[in-house]
């Protein structure tokens, strides 16, 4: 069974700061283009910034330069380092990983179960 876990939303006031984890864990051969999506009420789920290969990413317009995407590829874990949050920013996170359990797997894209961050003062 494999399973992507966030982790590291929460309340934070306009400005702030937060960082969000996704763990992912199970029966896996191999996991790309991880990445983290949002969704805000009332919208469509957007991308925010993902890995399209082993050194490049791509960022959302909105995030650039505010937002940075790592991961520990040991640990088969994503990061998102959100700094200079604003209110608009407020959503439920997703992280995302295309993940194959054994050699010859098809390549299932697995969701997390969400993670909310909501910036406000």
């Amino acid at each position: 069974q494999v399973q992507l876990v966030e982790s590291g939303g929460g309340l934070v006031q306009p400005g702030g700061s937060l960082r969000l984890s996704c763990a992912a864990s199970g029966s896996i051969f191999s996991i790309n283009g991880m990445g983290w999506y949002r969704q805000a009420p009332g919208k469509e789920r957007e991308l925010v910034a993902r890995f399209i290969s082993s050194t490049s990413t791509n960022y959302a317009d909105s995030v650039k330069g505010r937002f940075t995407i790592s991961r520990d590829n040991v640990k088969n874990t994503v990061y998102l380092q959100m700094n200079s949050l604003k209110p608009e920013d407020t959503a439920v996170y997703y992280c995302s990983g295309k993940i194959q359990r054994f050699l010859g797997d098809v390549i299932t894209n697995y969701w997390g179960q969400g993670t909310q961050v909501t910036v406000s003062s």
